[in-house]
């Protein structure tokens, strides 16, 4: 039983790096065709380029993990308070 666990936690773990995989392919694919812009490309990738920067620079991947996420938090704020102003200046 216990070797089904961990066989089944490693089908897992490969299933989503070839997810990964596959969107990453997709997504350069969709951006050299001019689907999508690179704003918005930017902005998919910043968290795991964010997470990749802290988690090498900082003492442990945790406390990496928790920077980020309270940087995005803080961007998404001010993308928030931005577009509100914005709005509100925009008659």
């Amino acid at each position: 039983m216990d070797t089904l666990v961990a066989l089944s936690i490693w089908v897992a773990l490969i299933l989503l790096a070839l997810a990964l995989v596959g969107q990453a392919i997709f997504g350069l694919r969709n951006l050299t065709y001019g689907k999508i812009s690179p704003i918005s490309m930017l902005i998919v990738v910043l968290p795991v380029l964010l997470m990749l920067i802290l988690g090498f620079s900082v003492a442990s991947w945790a406390q990496a993990g928790v920077i980020t996420l309270m940087i995005m938090f803080g961007l998404a704020v001010l993308a928030l308070l931005f577009s509100g102003v914005r709005n509100l200046l925009s008659f």
